[in-house]
């Protein structure tokens, strides 16, 4: 019988950019504040998710506009455009110093976790903004996952029923604002880490931590709860 383990993982949770960087963001206060910089209300997320007691936990908190931690690293995005105009040495360091840190011992835990019989159950909190390129996103919740696996798509569509229940009120959608397939994390971790993974990404819409704060806490109070009553019931 296989062992479950849960991995809960945030991306893209802070802003922050080391000293030895800060010339380059010395104008960019107002890009690293807004989503440009990071998922905001994602680390609240996170820390509500901890409450779950994953079995291993990381969240991010250097802005994705020094490195992206959810493109791989041949992706052109995964530098932005801050940081892709800089020499190859630089941009090399910044690679091995945040990208590798931050990815590799999760991987490699990922498949320590398999390698003793395990199933690993990850998921991965992110936020998305609530209007893009001039059109309201009409859903609060998107669920990403893998339509071609069968255990990811089991557990996706177990997480919307008992959201549909417990919170009736959000819209839920599946693969949506993004497609789970698309690059990411997850995505490069099911190529590497066999069927033994499953991966789901929960995207939050953050028009609650902007404009609604008493929903987005009772949000943090009651998302925790529904992904473990999926979890429980259909894997």
């Amino acid at each position: 019988m296989l062992h479950k383990r849960f991995l809960l993982t945030c991306e893209h949770g802070g802003n922050q950019i080391p000293a030895e960087y800060s010339h380059l963001f010395a104008k960019k206060a107002r890009q690293l504040q807004s989503h440009a910089g990071y998922d905001l209300g994602a680390r609240e997320l996170f820390e509500a998710f901890c409450r779950l007691q994953p079995d291993k936990s990381s969240i991010a908190s250097v802005s994705r506009l020094l490195v992206d931690l959810n493109r791989s690293a041949h992706h052109r995005a995964v530098l932005s455009s801050i940081t892709r105009s800089l020499e190859a040495a630089e941009k090399k360091a910044i690679l091995q110093r945040y990208y590798d840190s931050y990815r590799d011992p999760l991987a490699d835990w990922i498949q320590a976790q398999i390698s003793q019989n395990s199933l690993v159950i990850h998921l991965a909190v992110h936020s998305f903004t609530p209007v893009w390129l001039g059109n309201q996103r009409a859903v609060d919740l998107g669920i990403l996952y893998d339509p071609a696996r069968p255990l990811e798509k089991e557990l996706a569509l177990a997480w919307q029923r008992v959201l549909h229940k417990e919170i009736p009120e959000l819209r839920v959608r599946r693969n949506f604002p993004y497609l789970g397939v698309a690059d990411g994390f997850p995505t490069w971790l099911r190529r590497t880490r066999g069927m033994r993974y499953v991966g789901i990404e929960l995207e939050v819409n953050q028009r609650f931590f902007l404009y609604d704060p008493e929903l987005f806490h009772e949000l943090l109070k009651k998302l925790p709860g529904t992904f473990s009553q999926a979890a429980k019931l259909h894997m």
